[in-house]
């Protein structure tokens, strides 16, 4: 990718523009935040470490400085504070959003956009709504993270590389937020045939206790906030995964945030199921067979967003 902006150089999106330089994933960085001293200290310590990885330019600038971006990547907005949900974040950094919106896309209107600002699937929604750019060029990281997290988990439970392991968490990036398990597995094993699918193994495996996976899942942000303050390296690697996939020139599968349009009986709101991701942003969506009471628990996340949505002013 030739120009990547990164919109807010706090912890998530300085640690973003970091992983992209170290991985090459751009010729060209651009860091923006209202905070000026601030993006131009982070750019600068990123920019003198750029001898030791592949050459890029790395700079801070203002919303001009976005003309010809690639991809634009959203991460602005009050940060999530210890046992504060994502979803009571929703209408300051809903503002913030309408904000930025006209501001960016003035400049960049050719972009492909992911929104990483939380709460994300709100905040994708609310970006949807204010900037006229087309929703197959807006994608939200919504689980991205999530199903990172599910995968690293099952991977340290049965003793397996997380590469190996094929599973996702659908739904909201969030309280409601529920793996899919009905096609979760590892090496095309079903996840709860996988211990007694291994044969003179010298590991011991644990039973599979899926309501503490979930558990896992859903509180890693909070636990995590509460030990060192934010969560940005799991986050930015995520982002990164996206940002590979709108490099490729076929399509990745990965769990983001797209507006719904009457899939899985849901529509009006963002949130994450599976999509075709490639270098004109999301192909489409794929479709995964579901159980009845899957597609239950996805249709409750939805109805748990739009509730906070209809209370917004977006």
């Amino acid at each position: 990718m030739k120009k990547v902006t990164i919109i807010g150089a706090g912890s998530v999106g300085s640690t973003i523009a970091y992983t992209i330089a170290l991985q090459g994933q751009a010729s060209e960085i651009c860091m923006i935040d209202i905070n000026t001293a601030k993006a131009e200290g982070e750019a600068m310590d990123i920019r003198q470490g750029s001898p030791y990885f592949s050459a890029s330019k790395i700079y801070s600038g203002d919303y001009s400085d976005a003309v010809d971006s690639d991809c634009v990547i959203i991460t602005s907005g009050i940060p999530r504070k210890a046992g504060q949900s994502r979803l009571e974040l929703a209408q300051t950094n809903v503002n913030v959003m309408k904000d930025i919106a006209p501001k960016i896309t003035k400049y960049a209107p050719n972009a492909i956009y992911i929104i990483v600002s939380n709460p994300v699937d709100v905040m994708t929604y609310a970006f949807y709504k204010a900037s006229g750019i087309p929703e197959e060029r807006i994608i939200g990281s919504g689980t991205t993270l999530d199903t990172a997290r599910l995968r690293s988990r099952l991977g340290e439970i049965f003793n397996v590389t997380q590469k190996s392991v094929h599973a996702y968490v659908f739904g909201e990036h969030g309280d409601s937020s529920f793996v899919t398990w009905s096609c979760a597995n590892i090496s095309n094993i079903p996840v709860d045939k996988y211990k007694t699918s291994i044969a003179n193994y010298i590991h011991e495996c644990p039973e599979l206790d899926k309501n503490e996976v979930e558990d896992y899942i859903r509180k890693s942000g909070g636990r995590i906030i509460e030990r060192k303050g934010a969560t940005f390296y799991a986050i930015a690697v995520s982002v990164c995964e996206i940002l590979k996939a709108l490099d490729r020139s076929i399509n990745t599968n990965l769990c983001v945030s797209t507006m719904m349009h009457g899939e899985y009986g849901i529509e009006g709101c963002c949130l994450s199921t599976l999509n075709a991701v490639g270098r004109n942003g999301v192909a489409g969506k794929v479709l995964v067979p579901l159980s009845p009471e899957e597609e239950v628990l996805l249709q409750k996340s939805a109805a748990c967003l739009k509730e906070i949505i209809d209370k917004l002013e977006v």
